[in-house]
């Protein structure tokens, strides 16, 4: 994947589940339709090369990613309120009462 970017990660990975939400309701009423299939496949692909290339550079996005047996990684890093890497605390920031 050639952002490295985590905003843009994480634009690609929104962007990539909604196309996904939208083509599964497609298919739950059309399962045999080969078009709606690869494009799910597409689509899928776009996310998980999205996801792994964002969590290679900046840790798990879930708690159920944490690729480590050695310590708790979840909690390395600035948290979102902190200004970490989402468009949470970049909105936060942007809005600041200070």
């Amino acid at each position: 994947m050639p952002v490295s970017d985590p905003n843009q990660l994480l634009t690609v990975i929104d962007q990539a589940s909604f196309a996904m939400d939208d083509v599964l309701l497609f298919l739950d009423t059309h399962p045999c339709d080969q078009a709606a299939l690869g494009y799910y496949q597409y689509v899928a692909k776009i996310r998980n090369d999205a996801k792994e290339a964002y969590e290679a550079g900046y840790g798990p996005l879930t708690v159920d990613h944490v690729r480590s047996n050695q310590y708790w990684t979840w909690v390395q890093g600035k948290w979102p309120w902190e200004g970490g890497n989402s468009t949470c605390g970049i909105m936060r920031n942007g809005c600041s009462t200070r």
